[in-house]
């Protein structure tokens, strides 16, 4: 007898052959049987009508903090995520000397948008090292498999100090120092390496993260631990991800190339169309190509839909630092919404001037005035891919309005819960047609989706949610994606560049890690704003209609997008067969 048995689902195996009908047998936490399944099982689950798919692997969340306090690790669980990935872009919080606490937290503050509050009362340091740090990990019981990287900047932070705080040269022996450090951390089961290499991730205090301009010989000199291992990752940010210097995409092709085909391992960076070149990428993807025949393995990250800066009462938008409005601040949302319905409050926010206590603001502010031609309502369901017609600026132009009156009139639709989306990046030809061609390109893997960071600004752990909604199902502005390429792209895909071979597939002898999804009914809802972190700090969730049911090691932990209390999810230890 079994112990489930999921029946009469079209299968989507995760391995990019075509769907087909049947059932998955599951005993003692790995699939049995795939195809035409005889016999009984302790529970089983009708499929019929539903698709059956791997678990996803998400590689791109920053769950370093969260993960020491929460179970659950949403809103990335309530998105079929199986297993994710932490400790990208050179931020975290292993390993930290005697003190040092203190500027780990402002630093992932600062770059991710983590807030702070949440992060001082939630973690409880058991550890200096990385290894002690997995050990702490390890302890826990989580709704999913978690694995992690070693991250640069709290490396550097704990052999150099203040000096490598302070982005300072690292000496010979710093750098040995380092790669000692990120050796023992691989071989106690971090997954990789990462780091931070652009100006736009700042800790509070300004300073970019330890290590954004570090030369190549203290790069090759960490990264030949993985190459002598024969494990691991390298994962960064790179420079010139948002056009901040457009040499430098070439400059870090060039070591990137170099270093994987030194070392014999895979770099993984992150790849979007920014507006100030918006042809790069595919010119970097042709790199990519050029150094596959060299024999490096470049595997740039790429999203489902455009990087948002969500707007309004919920978030931030450009009368926050507007008197009136600061007075307000601290008043129930549906207070608010009343006060700022009547016709002389709203004259009088309209016609007021913004007042910046932490000056930064002010360039947020910027931003959003500089940017109406790109600002688009989010909606309920969201759509991700709006035409150029529905911008604020059009419309404000079809109607002869002021388009801050109108974007003043739509943030009060929805009773005040409506959300803009102000498109950073992915979004240059009003489109995503740029996106659907880094889908599908070869080198690339699915990520950026950023799990558990940027929590007032940008809610897009769900874009796997968006990968079968929007690029399977509901896409009308260009090519959808097939099914088995976009289950594939956030399953197999995913796992094999970080080693995890024991799962991604619905394949006999792997691990029993599936969704049952009911695809007609799939959508995201819109994001919200939640204040259960730590502290009762705020951030922005979001959840999903049409997941039946998620399965981790052959435990259901979802039915209908509710927590079954089962926890089966454990630290994943280095790569796996």
């Amino acid at each position: 007898m079994f112990d489930l048995i999921v029946r009469g689902g079209t299968i989507v195996d995760g391995t990019g052959v075509a769907p087909f009908e049947g059932d998955v047998a599951i005993q003692d936490g790995r699939i049995a049987a795939v195809g035409h399944v005889e016999g009984d099982a302790r529970q089983e689950i009708d499929a019929r009508g539903r698709i059956v798919t791997p678990g996803f692997v998400d590689i791109h969340t920053h769950y370093d903090g969260q993960a020491t306090w929460d179970s659950l690790l949403s809103p990335t669980c309530w998105h079929g995520v199986t297993t994710l990935v932490m400790g990208n872009c050179g931020v975290g919080f292993a390993p930290v000397a005697p003190g040092q606490q203190d500027f780990l937290i402002r630093l992932m503050e600062g770059v991710e948008d983590i807030p702070g509050t949440a992060l001082y009362e939630g973690i409880d340091w058991q550890w200096e090292s990385f290894p002690e740090y997995l050990d702490a990990l390890d302890r826990r019981r989580y709704v999913l498999d978690v694995g992690t990287q070693v991250p640069h900047g709290a490396v550097r932070a704990y052999v150099m100090g203040e000096r490598g705080a302070k982005n300072e040269p690292a000496t010979p022996e710093d750098i040995a120092r380092q790669a000692a450090i990120v050796k023992e951390a691989i071989e106690a089961g971090a997954l990789g390496f990462s780091m931070s290499r652009t100006i736009v991730h700042r800790a509070v205090d300004g300073e970019v993260v330890p290590g954004t301009h570090s030369a190549e010989d203290e790069i090759f000199g960490i990264a030949r631990a993985l190459g002598e291992l024969g494990r691991g990752i390298v994962e960064l940010a790179p420079a010139g991800i948002q056009g901040e210097d457009m040499s430098a995409p070439d400059r870090e092709m060039d070591w990137m190339r170099r270093l994987s085909a030194e070392i014999h391992r895979p770099v993984s960076f992150g790849l979007v169309q920014h507006d100030v070149a918006p042809d790069d990428w595919k010119r970097l993807l042709d790199l990519c190509e050029a150094a596959a025949e060299e024999g490096a393995i470049l595997r740039p990250q790429v999203s489902a839909r455009p990087t948002t800066l969500l707007i309004g009462h919920q978030s931030f938008h450009p009368f926050s630092f507007r008197p009136t409005c600061m007075a307000m601040r601290d008043w129930p949302l549906e207070q608010r919404i009343a006060e700022l319905r009547k016709p002389e409050v709203r004259e009088k926010i309209l016609n007021e001037k913004s007042h910046y206590a932490v000056p930064e603001m002010a360039v947020v502010t910027q931003m959003i005035e500089n940017g109406i031609d790109k600002i688009f309502r989010l909606g309920d369901p969201p759509n991700y891919e709006p035409a150029p017609e529905e911008s604020l600026k059009a419309i404000a132009e079809r109607e002869g309005r002021d388009p801050f009156h109108l974007l003043y009139d739509w943030m009060l639709e929805l009773d005040g819960r409506q959300l803009l989306m102000l498109t950073l990046l992915n979004y240059s030809d009003y489109d995503l047609e740029s996106v659907r061609a880094m889908l599908e390109h070869p080198s690339t893997a699915f990520g950026l989706a950023d799990g558990g960071a940027h929590c007032g600004a940008i809610c897009d752990a769900s874009m796997t949610t968006s990968m079968l909604e929007h690029w399977v199902k509901r896409r009308t502005r260009g090519p959808r994606l097939p099914i088995e390429v976009a289950v594939r792209k956030m399953t197999a895909d995913t796992a094999a560049l970080y080693g995890l071979n024991d799962r991604g597939r619905l394949l006999p002898g792997l691990k029993a890690d599936l969704n049952v999804i009911d695809l007609d009914r799939l959508e995201n809802q819109m994001p919200e704003v939640a204040y259960d972190l730590p502290a009762g700090a705020a951030r922005f969730v979001q959840r999903a209609r049409g997941y039946d049911a998620t399965i981790v090691s052959g435990e259901v932990t979802f039915r209908d997008g509710e927590h079954t209390g089962a926890l089966p999810g454990r630290l994943v230890r280095g790569a796996r067969d």
